[in-house]
């Protein structure tokens, strides 16, 4: 029963609404900042990736060398329109999912570049491996595969980060973006100036809902392996997760707040990265846990904690996340590391749909953190 339980649980890209599982989706020098604050913004209304064309300053592939792959990473950059040599840089990386992709932080990308103050910013937006627009090869994907990822996207001589120039960069990530980044930061790996969390999260779908004991372990790997598999897991695959009704299924019950902001365009825009050759094996590592950061929820605030004094550090919450979502953001609410804590609408992906809102948070925080320091 539990076996039969699991592969059912792998019935859409997120989490199987017939099983009630709220998913959680699915980065050093001391500065002078500010302590813990809280607030909440309300009253914004959302804006959907489909209202107005988006146009990035530049979009190009990046060849990420990885255990004798050269594979193919997606990236794009965003401008002001008076752009300068001095502005600052910032890496915003997309929430760990089925669809995840660098279109969802598009809007706040821009939103962000395009306002003219004492410090302005220019942004980078990439995708995953194996996700979005990135190269999807058959691979062992797991936590340190994605660490060492994103510490080599940001720290490799020939990268698009180390030639925009990453000495003060300020990492952005949804979901278990966010926690990657922070536990590559607390390693040491990765040296950003500020970290935003928005709606971070730390554990993949089945574990947070039936666990991690030996015999759990057992069926994720049954599952992991058959969604792997040649025929039979891409099938299973297609016809479990690559289709229409169950990511709208999804995106209204949990991943959007409000049911109206979910457009045909997002849905077949998604739909579409499903259907791309090799787009299976990431989210097989993700549903049964392979990409956690961390194992518990102690780990979790101390990856933040480990920051302490060390760079600011702003986590966003959001008014409607899943109920386990919503509760392992609020264990950041005042934590050890966090130096400022803020409330949005919204449910997994706030900055998706309620880009201006997040815009507004992140640019408050950007301001506020490096103003005073130009």
């Amino acid at each position: 029963m539990a076996a039969s339980a699991a592969f059912y649980v792998s019935s859409s890209p997120f989490v199987p609404s017939s099983c009630r599982i709220r998913r959680p989706f699915l980065l050093i020098g001391p500065k002078s900042f500010r302590p813990v604050s809280v607030r909440a913004s309300v009253g914004n209304p959302s804006i959907s990736i489909d209202d107005r064309v988006l146009v990035p300053t530049k979009t190009s592939k990046w060849q990420w060398k990885f255990k004798g792959n050269s594979i193919g990473i997606h990236y794009e950059e965003h401008e002001g329109e008076k752009s300068e040599s001095a502005a600052k840089n910032i890496l915003m990386i997309p929430t760990i999912s089925d669809v995840s992709t660098v279109e969802e932080w598009r809007s706040v990308a821009r939103e962000i570049v395009q306002r003219e103050g004492e410090v302005n910013w220019r942004a980078t937006i990439v995708d995953w491996p194996g996700l979005g627009y990135s190269d999807k090869l058959k691979m062992d994907y797991d936590t340190d595969v994605m660490e060492k990822f994103v510490v080599d996207f940001m720290n490799s001589p020939e990268s698009p980060m180390s030639q925009a120039g990453n000495d003060d960069v300020v990492i952005i990530g949804g979901g278990h973006a966010a926690t990657l980044a922070v536990r590559a930061t607390q390693r040491g790996l990765l040296k950003p100036s500020a970290i935003a969390a928005v709606a971070p999260t730390w554990a993949g779908p089945l574990p947070i809902v039936f666990g991690r004991d030996s015999s759990m372990e057992t069926r994720y790997g049954l599952l992991r392996g058959t969604l792997r598999a040649p025929g039979v897991g891409w099938m299973m695959y297609n016809m479990l997760v690559s289709n229409e009704k169950s990511i709208e299924s999804q995106y209204k019950s949990h991943v959007y707040a409000d049911q109206s902001n979910v457009t045909e365009a997002i849905i077949q825009s998604r739909y579409e990265l499903t259907k791309q050759k090799g787009s299976r094996y990431v989210p097989a590592a993700f549903l049964t846990g392979l990409l956690d950061p961390v194992s518990s929820r102690d780990e979790f605030l101390q990856l933040f904690a480990d920051l302490e004094g060390k760079l600011p550090v702003m986590v966003m919450s959001t008014k409607g996340a899943p109920k386990r979502s919503k509760a392992e953001m609020e264990a950041l609410r005042g934590a050890k590391g966090v130096s400022k804590f803020v409330e949005v609408e919204g449910a997994l992906l706030p900055q998706e749909e309620y880009p201006s809102l997040v815009a507004q948070e992140l640019y408050n925080f950007l301001q506020e953190t490096f103003a005073s320091l130009k």
